[in-house]
């Protein structure tokens, strides 16, 4: 496993970060296990978020806080720990968003599922335009000086919304985000449009999710064919393979699977690795459901896509109209 700083902080992560957003497993124990593995194949960075649950994230929410607890008593002196907080918990008016009273109850109900007393990057899980980004900044600059949060970040902000936030923090002189975190693969290439020059300007860290494309790159998947028993497009994506299956990602899946066969890698290895291979992405998060998932995808690092393959890549992509996350 590779580590590098995350963005302009000393904080030293993994090229690979395990995603507890769990699509597939339903087994507590077994995801448990699943996490193990990931560390022992050298990922130290686990992301997780307040509304992510074992196989009904609704009727769940939380449980996959408690899964990481139990491992954080093997492991808590070894890993980076990210949580989130935004998404709804409930059906009262306060249980989402980015309120101060919202943060400030969701942070504690976390560290107690995850049996810790802090959290090393804790994330705005996406933009809310009906709380004042002051007031929502200012709550995440006391978590800090609380000592429940080492870091904070964003997720699924758009590129001014990142710099309006690092623009508060410093007028203000609060402690600044180091990360952002958003969906960025084969298939969607959002990012490169606003993203990576505030990146290259500001330095903050990025980490993507979803380098998959919703598992479509993950090599499951034959062009024509109906989608294997047990997949995601075969239960929860159920109906949306021949929509998503345009010609763009068929060309762009035929030209992965000829440069990952010259690699000897897999689909879902040189998709990883594609991900990777840009210089403002310090971490892919990974969301694997069984061991097999995660073992295959540790085989994205230590070694690279070469530039001309890269460019291909590129260049058959480019045409992809459908946003997948």
């Amino acid at each position: 496993m590779d580590y590098v700083n995350f963005g302009t902080a000393g904080l030293k992560v993994s090229r690979l970060a395990f995603g507890l957003g769990f699509r597939g497993q339903a087994d507590p124990d077994e995801a448990e296990r699943v996490i193990e593995r990931a560390i022992e194949l050298g990922i130290n960075f686990i992301d997780c978020a307040n509304v992510y649950g074992l196989e009904d994230h609704r009727k769940n929410a939380g449980s996959c806080e408690q899964i990481l607890g139990r491992v954080l008593k093997r492991h808590r002196d070894d890993l980076v720990i990210s949580s989130k907080v935004c998404g709804s918990v409930g059906d009262s008016p306060n249980d989402s968003g980015l309120s101060r009273y919202h943060i400030m109850r969701e942070i504690d109900r976390t560290l107690t599922r995850l049996d810790t007393d802090h959290v090393d990057v804790y994330i705005l899980h996406s933009y809310d335009d009906g709380t004042p980004l002051d007031e929502t900044l200012r709550a995440m600059d006391d978590l800090i000086k609380a000592g429940k949060t080492r870091y904070i970040g964003v997720s699924n902000f758009q590129a001014w919304q990142v710099l309006k936030a690092r623009w508060i923090q410093d007028q203000a002189g609060l402690d600044p985000l180091i990360c952002i975190q958003n969906p960025y693969n084969l298939l969607n290439r959002e990012l490169e449009r606003e993203m990576w020059p505030a990146q290259r300007d500001q330095g903050f860290g990025v980490m993507t999710y979803s380098p998959l494309g919703v598992g479509l790159l993950s090599g499951a998947y034959t062009i024509g064919q109906a989608a294997p028993s047990g997949t995601l497009y075969a239960t929860v994506r159920a109906g949306h393979l021949a929509k998503e299956m345009n010609a763009t990602a068929q060309a762009t899946l035929e030209l992965l699977r000829e440069i990952a066969a010259a690699h000897s890698k897999t689909s879902a290895q040189t998709a990883i690795n594609w991900v990777l291979s840009h210089p403002e992405v310090n971490m892919a998060i990974t969301g694997g459901d069984t061991v097999a998932h995660m073992e295959d995808n540790v085989g994205a690092v230590g070694w690279s896509i070469t530039a001309e393959e890269r460019a291909q890549l590129d260049e058959v992509s480019s045409g992809q109209e459908r946003v997948l996350d």
